[in-house]
């Protein structure tokens, strides 16, 4: 009887065990990897006339096509203060998120915290923000947060991620010199010229922390169980997480998740990478480096590869390249890459070469690469 008792609890050991196994796969594999796509230029889009079609040329919705067609399920939404016209303030970010929730999908916001973009070449300030002392800023930009996904939560709409700035790689709340057009005007090397900073990571890294924790405790008030993200570009460049990211912590900023923009095209436009090959496999060692120095996840907020419809080649090895990114941040990170979201496929070449979408407003072979083999 005794070893007869040994025995079924070494087995019954061994099925704890392996159930126990099975369950840290099944983690890392991840069931709720994210697939999804920034989507905020599509009510503006969509107010021009634009229509959208799927591979045989039916009229569709361009979100529920991205869901039902391509397995996408979430929508990543950019916000800006007081934009001209209303695209992406927080009014039109509503609708956009109730669209989205109507399809069963789960929404990221992306503060910009300028009334336009915000990019590691400028961060405006908000003309409404401008002459404040850093702690009114500070101020500012928490009841900015706060009124926005107020208004989301009014509307039975709880953000699943909040990005507290779009890639802030240099630095939050900075303003450039800028021509007529809007965009910012650079030296002769190259490089936008600063003309105000409060938040800039070279000259005040101890406010540029600060905003990031303002931004997340902001969020935390109204939305606890949303996860906030520190978002930067260069998804392959080890020292600018390195750095970036120690810089937000020595100095108190507070975050949950990395966020990562990763463009092969740029890279090595930019020389920064020689292939789009050596540029995912960069950016997926990046990943596993950032997530065991800082204990954090990643997400891959931003991603996109080059529309030539001139040259179908070109797209193929675009949805080869999304596929790869997509196969190994799921399985080559140890669960700690938690999706991947394409920036604005919906875009028409004619305006934006790294969308995903032909000049007819229809899918082209890259939108394939979401679609797992």
């Amino acid at each position: 009887m005794k070893q007869t008792a040994i025995i079924l609890g070494l087995l019954l050991n061994m099925m704890v065990g392996y159930a126990q196994g099975n369950q840290t796969e099944s983690n890392f594999a991840r069931k709720d990897f994210v697939k999804g796509a920034d989507v905020s230029m599509l009510s503006s889009q969509e107010a021009r006339g634009q229509k959208f079609y799927d591979t045989k040329g039916r009229e569709r919705d361009c979100l529920e096509m991205m869901k039902n067609d391509y397995g996408l399920s979430a929508v990543r939404l950019r916000v800006w203060v007081n934009p001209r016209g209303g695209d992406c303030g927080k009014e039109d970010v509503l609708k956009k998120a109730l669209r989205a929730k109507a399809l069963g999908m789960e929404i990221m916001l992306c503060f910009h915290y300028g009334d336009w973009w915000a990019d590691p070449a400028k961060q405006p300030i908000p003309e409404a923000w401008m002459g404040h002392s850093y702690r009114q800023m500070k101020r500012d930009l928490a009841q900015h947060t706060i009124e926005v996904i107020s208004l989301l939560k009014e509307n039975g709409i709880t953000p699943r991620w909040v990005q507290v700035g779009n890639e802030t790689s240099n630095g939050m709340l900075w303003n450039v010199k800028r021509g007529a057009n809007g965009w910012e005007e650079k030296d002769e090397n190259g490089h936008t010229i600063v003309t105000y900073s409060m938040g800039h990571i070279k000259t005040h890294p101890k406010h540029y922390a600060g905003f990031i924790r303002a931004g997340y405790d902001a969020v935390k008030k109204v939305s606890p169980e949303s996860i906030v993200i520190v978002h930067l570009d260069n998804g392959f460049d080890k020292d600018l997480y390195d750095y970036n990211l120690g810089i937000v912590l020595k100095y108190g900023g507070k975050f949950d998740m990395i966020g990562m923009s990763l463009y092969p095209y740029w890279a090595m436009d930019s020389k920064r990478e020689p292939s789009a090959e050596k540029t995912i496999t960069d950016c997926i060692a990046n990943i596993n480096h950032v997530a065991e120095k800082f204990g954090k996840d990643v997400m891959i907020v931003e991603t996109g590869f080059e529309v030539d419809e001139h040259h179908p080649e070109k797209m193929e090895a675009g949805r080869d390249q999304l596929r790869r990114l997509i196969h190994e941040a799921k399985t080559m990170t140890n669960g700690h890459c938690r999706g991947v979201f394409y920036w604005e496929p919906q875009c028409l070449p004619g305006g934006y070469r790294l969308g995903a979408f032909g000049s007819k407003g229809m899918p082209t072979a890259i939108m394939d690469g979401f679609i797992e083999p």
